[in-house]
């Protein structure tokens, strides 16, 4: 939002609404080594777990996913509704467990900021990209070296 009286017809001429120094009236005391360490060692385990359920996107909820929808198949011989299942549980998976990164990022922010550093922004962007770029390598891995992957063009077929 622009400041400049021009623009928004006089309103808010000075600072934005909200933007304000933050002024104590007496300085916040602060807690000794022990607890700032305890308060360190409990934002690497919150990292931690943001960064397995990061890593989750990449094997085990897709994977899991897919048994559950081949077992659905097994049981009502319909291909199509097993893919639709698996979708539809995936996606919901996927979302609610971003639900909970950013509900830990937040965590995470208030834990460093409790052990004594000044923390205003979260992790969740970078362990995301970190975790994706690991998957992705992991990934090219198995279905290259694992998954029986044909480089060669040998199996294709000539016309």
């Amino acid at each position: 939002m622009r400041t400049d009286p021009t623009e928004n017809g006089g309103l808010f001429v000075g600072r934005r609404p909200g933007t304000r120094p933050v002024r104590y009236r007496d300085e916040p005391t602060r807690e000794g080594a022990r607890r700032r360490r305890l308060d360190n060692f409990l934002a690497g385990v919150v990292l931690l777990v943001m960064c397995l359920i990061c890593l989750s996107f990449w094997g085990p909820l897709p994977a899991g996913w897919l048994w559950v929808g081949g077992q659905i198949q097994g049981a009502t011989n319909s291909p199509s509704f097993a893919i639709l299942i698996v979708f539809i549980g995936l996606m919901a998976c996927l979302l609610l467990a971003l639900i909970v990164c950013k509900r830990l990022d937040a965590t995470w922010i208030l834990i460093r900021r409790a052990a004594g550093h000044d923390q205003r922004s979260g992790m969740i962007g970078p362990v995301f990209a970190v975790t994706c770029g690991i998957g992705a390598i992991i990934f090219t891995a198995w279905l290259l070296l694992f998954a029986g992957a044909d480089l060669t063009g040998a199996g294709s077929i000539s016309i």
